[in-house]
C-alpha cells in the first residue's frame, strides 16, 4: 500500500500556508509563558480569568491526590464514580440554576455525545453555521437531518422552523459566544422561535462560562433565560481554569445522557484532582466579580484601540478579538513578526475559519497589565504597517 498521498497532502497545505505545526511552551499557562525558549507575552490562551495557575486550584488538586489518588481507574458506570465527581456536579447544577448535570472528560466529547444521544434519524438539528466543530460532528454522528443556517440568522431559522413539522424531534444547537468571532448568538430569539415551534434548545458555553453574566454563569445568565434553555453544555477548561466539561438540565435529561451518550458511558471518568480543582475554579468566578470586570476592560480597550487604527475586529463583544487579515500566508506572516517582537498571538485559517478570512485571534486575561496591552498595541500597529496590512 502507498502512503505517497499523506506526502502530497501535507506539501499542498503548505504551499496554501494551511498547513499546522505545534509550539513549544513551558511553564505555567499566564500573562507570559516561555515559546520555544524564549519568554512572550501570551496573547493566544482562553485562560480568560488567570486561574489555570492559581494556588487555590493547584492546592485542590494536590490535595485530591493525596485522598483520592491520581487516576479514576475506570468509567463512571463501572467504578470511576468518585465522591469529587458527585461534588462538582451538585456545585455546577446550584451554580447554573438547573436540576441535576453531568461531567464529561472534555468539550468535544460533551457535544458529541449529547446531541448523539439526544436526536437520530426522523429527528431535525438547526445549527448556526459558525459552531464548533464538535456539534457539526455530533450532528452527523446522530444521523439527524442537517440544518446548517447563517451565522446569527434567526429570520432563516424561523424560515425553517416553521417547515419542520414533519419531523419528529426538533432541536437547535449554538455557541453561545462564537469562538473564533467573539460575538454572541441572538439566544433571546431563538428561545422565543423554540418555544413557537415546539424545539429543544441547546447551548454551548464553553466561551461564556465564567466570562459573562453578573455572576459569571455564561449567556443564559446575560440575557437572563435562566430556565428556557433545555441543554446547557460548558466547559471547565477556559475561564475556570482546570478541564473537563458539563451539561446541566432536568433530572430526566442527565439520567437519559447517563445511559445514552456513547463519549460518557465508554470513556475512563475524569481524574477526580481535576474535578477537585475545577470545583475551585467555580468558587471563585462566583466569588471574584472583580476578574470578570477587568479582564472585559481589556477586551473594550483592545477593541476600541484596534478598530481605530483600522482592523477589521468583526463583531466581537467579548474577550475573544479576531484581526481579519484574509490571506493564510499574509495571517502566518504576521504571527511571526509579532512572536520576534515577544507577543504569541497564532493565526488562524481555514477550514476552522472560512475561506478568505484567516486572522489573528487574540484573547485578553485578567492578568494582562496595562502595559502589557500598550505594548501589545504598538507593536501590533507597527506590524501591520510592515506588512501592508494597515
Amino acid at each position: 500500500m502507498t502512503h505517497t498521498f499523506l506526502e502530497t497532502t501535507l506539501q499542498d497545505l503548505e504551499t496554501k500556508g494551511l498547513r499546522r505545526r505545534m509550539r513549544a511552551v513551558a511553564g505555567p499557562q499566564g500573562r507570559e509563558i516561555i515559546v520555544d525558549g524564549k519568554k512572550v507575552l501570551n496573547f493566544c490562551s482562553n485562560n480568560y480569568l488567570g486561574l489555570a495557575d492559581d494556588p487555590r486550584l493547584k492546592a485542590a488538586a494536590v490535595d485530591c491526590i493525596l485522598k483520592e489518588g491520581l487516576g479514576s481507574g475506570a468509567s463512571r458506570l463501572v467504578c470511576g464514580n468518585m465522591s469529587m465527581h458527585e461534588k462538582l456536579e451538585k456545585r455546577l447544577a446550584e451554580f447554573k440554576g438547573t436540576e441535576s448535570c453531568l461531567l464529561f472528560s472534555t468539550g468535544y466529547m460533551a457535544n458529541v455525545g449529547t446531541i448523539a444521544g439526544l436526536c437520530e434519524r426522523g429527528d431535525v438539528i438547526f445549527s448556526d453555521k459558525l459552531n464548533h466543530a464538535s456539534i457539526v460532528d455530533g450532528i452527523r454522528l446522530s444521523q439527524a437531518e442537517f440544518k446548517r443556517y447563517p451565522h446569527n440568522d434567526a429570520e432563516t431559522l424561523a424560515a425553517w422552523l416553521k417547515d419542520s413539522a414533519q419531523y419528529r424531534r426538533r432541536l437547535i444547537v449554538t455557541d453561545t459566544v462564537f469562538s473564533m468571532d467573539g460575538d454572541l448568538a441572538p439566544l433571546e430569539r431563538i428561545v422565543e422561535l423554540a418555544q413557537r415551534y415546539d424545539a429543544m434548545v441547546m447551548v454551548d458555553e464553553a466561551h461564556g462560562f465564567g466570562v459573562l453574566g453578573q455572576n459569571g454563569k455564561g449567556a443564559i445568565e446575560h440575557f437572563g433565560l435562566e430556565g428556557k434553555i433545555d441543554v446547557q453544555m460548558g466547559t471547565l477548561s477556559k475561564a475556570a481554569g482546570a478541564f473537563g466539561a458539563y451539561v446541566c438540565g432536568s433530572r430526566a435529561l442527565i439520567d437519559f445522557l447517563m445511559n445514552r451518550a456513547r463519549s460518557f458511558i465508554y470513556t475512563t471518568a475524569l481524574p477526580p484532582a481535576i474535578a477537585a480543582a475545577a470545583l475551585a475554579g467555580v468558587e471563585i468566578i462566583e466569588n471574584e466579580p472583580q476578574r470578570r470586570k477587568m479582564v472585559s476592560e481589556n477586551g473594550e480597550l483592545l477593541r476600541r484601540e484596534l478598530r481605530a487604527m483600522g482592523f477589521d475586529t468583526l463583531r466581537s463583544q467579548t474577550p475573544i478579538i479576531p484581526i481579519v487579515i484574509k490571506e493564510a500566508s499574509l495571517a502566518l506572516a504576521f504571527s511571526q513578526k509579532l512572536l520576534e517582537s515577544g507577543i504569541f498571538v497564532q493565526a488562524i485559517r481555514p477550514p476552522t475559519v472560512p475561506a478568505n478570512t484567516a486572522r489573528l485571534r487574540v484573547t485578553v486575561m485578567t492578568t494582562h497589565t496595562r502595559n502589557d496591552l500598550e505594548y501589545f498595541l504598538e507593536t501590533i500597529r507597527k506590524a501591520g504597517k510592515e506588512l501592508g496590512v494597515l
